[in-house]
């Protein structure tokens, strides 16, 4: 049973660690291991640059005292072996923490991307979170082992006061159902431990707290409230959202008119192409509009509408000032102003392009008025896009590989 197996697991870990830190203990003060805030403090230690010099750990201390100096075999091998069991447990963070926010993603606490798997069926969204917060502090404190342990310290005193505490109240809840005697006896015994467990490990992060405050503790007690009032406001969003959301008689409603708006620049493959499509919606009105931020740009596009006799109106919005979001973003609110059941629907050409620094010269101004449009009540935005030549090598189809594909039998050309 699982259970079973994690309370064993749980037990045999405690007894390896007692008796590590026991021994360790004992061998460093036989050893006389000494290890400062500053190495100036170290007698013997060279005075030239002590302030910034590293020192040896109590480990790299006690394996060249017991074996004999710092350049035997077994010495390496100490430190090789407590490298390998730190990167360990730094990878069980990334094992924990993903999983952690993916059930509080699930609990609408944390953002949804973090509730998703990635490719490898790993919750790559935490992952990268959390390599990025480690990068962070790792930059902001200089990699220094002993101002990020300040941090450590509480995080893992503060969860194990919040898990004793849990475990407490679970079984006060047990002790209202247990009708059986030896029963009661058992979750008394149960929450006696952990009532115990609990007030060791307060004692323990209060400590830690007031003597570590100075040393980078702080950062904790400004991080908790900010993580909790985080989470807090995320979950009030996504509440807030989903009541807005529900589904109401009125979001059936069909719309009495559809207005078609096709914003144009310079008539090309581009803007046919939309006015095609806006086209064959069948809209109840359609037009085509430009702003007249050039007098001759606007003459040419008006000299080559007549030309080409496209059978819809062309109206030009003036704008002294040369702008081109605001006389549309008006013009909307006009059209939708008159029936507040009307929909105006804005078709926008776009370029598609295959190389990112092309997307820099193109669809700026698209990009912009999409953005104002958004935000307007009764209008939909719809891109039309025209893809350049630049583009096809991006169209090309791409294998994918899934996981389990060769365990299927699925071949690369499958």
């Amino acid at each position: 049973p699982k259970a079973l197996n994690a309370a064993r697991t749980m037990a045999a870990m405690g007894i390896l660690a007692i008796v590590m830190f026991v021994g360790v203990t004992a061998l460093a003060i036989i050893a006389d291991v000494r290890v400062t805030e500053s190495a100036c403090d170290l007698v013997g230690f060279p005075s030239a640059g002590c302030a910034d010099a590293p020192q040896r750990t109590v480990i790299a201390q006690i394996a060249a005292a017991v074996f004999g100096g710092d350049h035997t075999f077994l010495f390496y091998y100490i430190q090789v072996s407590t490298a390998l069991i730190l990167i360990l447990a730094a990878n069980t963070a990334y094992n924990g923490f993903p999983l952690l926010a993916s059930i509080l993603a699930q609990d609408r606490f944390m953002p949804r991307q973090l509730h998703t798997r990635g490719d490898r069926l790993a919750f790559s969204n935490g992952i990268i979170l959390l390599a990025s917060i480690a990068a962070i502090l790792i930059y902001a404190f200089d990699g220094s082992t002993t101002r990020l342990i300040q941090l450590y310290i509480l995080g893992v005193f503060t969860s194990f006061t919040l898990c004793q505490v849990g475990m407490v109240r679970h079984w006060s809840r047990e002790l209202q159902h247990a009708v059986d005697g030896r029963e009661r006896r058992r979750v008394h015994q149960a929450r006696i431990i952990n009532a115990f467990g609990a007030c060791f490990t307060g004692v323990v992060l209060v400590v830690v707290l007031i003597t570590k405050f100075t040393n980078g503790a702080y950062l904790v007690v400004i991080a908790v409230p900010l993580l909790f009032l985080m989470m807090r406001g995320i979950h009030r969003h996504y509440t807030r959202v989903r009541d807005e959301m529900l589904p109401d008689k009125e979001s059936t409603i069909t719309p009495s008119r559809v207005h078609a708006v096709v914003l144009l620049s310079t008539l090309h493959k581009a803007s046919l192409r939309a006015i095609a499509f806006a086209r064959a919606t069948r809209p109840d009105t359609l037009t085509a509009i430009t702003v007249n931020v050039d007098e001759a740009d606007t003459l040419t596009l008006r000299r080559q509408w007549d030309d080409f006799d496209t059978r819809i109106p062309l109206k030009v919005l003036e704008s002294p000032y040369r702008e081109i979001t605001r006389p549309v973003v008006d013009y909307v609110k006009n059209i939708h102003r008159a029936s507040a059941r009307d929909i105006v629907c804005v078709y926008i050409p776009e370029y598609v392009v295959g190389r990112w620094w092309e997307n820099l010269l193109h669809n700026q101004s698209a990009l912009r008025l999409k953005g104002r449009l958004l935000f307007l009540p009764g209008v939909m935005v719809t891109s039309v896009p025209w893809q350049l030549h630049s583009s096809e090598s991006r169209a090309k189809p791409r294998v994918e590989h899934v996981p389990g594909e060769i365990r299927r039998g699925l071949g690369a050309e499958d």
